[in-house]
This record gives C-alpha cells, structure tokens and sequence, in this order.
C-alpha cells in the first residue's frame, strides 16, 4: 500500500509527524477499547431485560417482527458519508 504524505504545518519535522500520529492511534486504541467495554455493559443488561421479559410471559421475537415490519424499508436504505465530511 502506498503512503500518502502528509502536509506539514510550519516546518514540524518527520519524528514531531511520526510521534503526533503514533499518540493520535494510541488514543484512539483506548476509546476503541472503552466503547468495547461500554458495548458489553449495555449488551449484558439488555440480556436481563430480555431474560425478565421471557418470565414474565412477552414474545421477544413477536414483538422485534411487528416493530420491524412497522418500520419504513426506505429508512435503512440511507447512504454512508464518508468520514471525511463527518470531520
């Protein structure tokens, strides 16, 4: 794969580059692994609430069908925008 260079700003040299961009992923290394962490918070209590609903005699997979069939089909047809204009 090639490497693109990057535009320097001032007269930054290439370790100042190379340490911005190693600092830069190893931030987002640790929100990576939070938001995992996070996830499977919210997934473990979401599996209580499902467990609950089951005792307490609720059709989960009744429920999520006429949920989805409620829904619009053009909703989920919506194109991604490239991370670049999300910046």
């Amino acid at each position: 794969m090639a490497s693109k260079s990057v535009p320097t700003q001032g007269k930054e040299s290439k370790d100042e580059q190379i340490g911005f961009h190693k600092g830069s992923l190893s931030t987002l290394v640790k929100e990576r692994q939070e938001f995992v962490r996070i996830l499977g918070i919210v997934e473990q209590l979401m599996q209580m609430h499902i467990g609950a609903l089951k005792e307490l005699g609720v059709d989960i997979q009744k429920e999520a069908e006429n949920t989805n069939a409620s829904q619009p089909a053009t909703a989920t047809k919506g194109k991604k925008k490239p991370i670049d204009d999300l910046l």
